[in-house]
């Protein structure tokens, strides 16, 4: 009867230690497709995110005395994690099209025609992509993430690329 009691406990003792063995692998393998999921959603809701980004944007009046007319989406985009809540983060290349709003002191200003680079920002929360409007101006998604790096840290392609 003591090897038996003795043979369970080894059992239970080897499960416990494989478990804590396994404990990282798992957290790291559950991370990973919870970021292909978002990376797959993003893809799949993107037009409908770029349509509420730019009205949430137009509609925000920034910068000041310029109306958004266009927003031209390109395709690069970066993915960064949020070091202070965890939220995925997507930045998207877009370029901005502006004109002056009437009696808004822009209408002489030669430079309100001009074309602006600028990253939209999406966020990844419980399971759905969400916007405010922000968008950072005279950067590209890379640069969005670098300028950022305190704030964010970038998820590289190759750990959410599904082929």
């Amino acid at each position: 009867m003591e090897w038996i009691v003795g043979g369970l406990v080894a059992v239970v003792v080897l499960c416990l230690v494989v478990f804590f063995l396994m404990r990282g692998t798992l957290g790291q393998r559950l991370e990973q497709l919870e970021l292909n999921e978002a990376v797959r959603r993003f893809r799949l809701q993107r037009e409908s995110l770029e349509h509420r980004f730019f009205q949430l944007a137009k509609a925000n009046g920034k910068p000041r005395g310029l109306r958004w007319v266009e927003c031209d989406w390109q395709n690069g985009v970066s993915f960064a994690r949020d070091l202070n809540n965890g939220l995925l983060t997507a930045f998207v290349a877009i370029n901005v099209h502006f004109e002056a709003v009437e009696g808004g002191g822009m209408e002489e200003v030669e430079a309100v025609s001009t074309v602006r680079d600028a990253a939209a920002v999406f966020h990844y929360q419980k399971g759905q992509w969400g916007t405010g409007g922000r968008c950072l101006f005279n950067m590209n998604p890379a640069d969005a993430v670098t300028r950022l790096q305190g704030q964010y840290e970038p998820v590289v392609e190759s750990e959410w690329r599904v082929e």
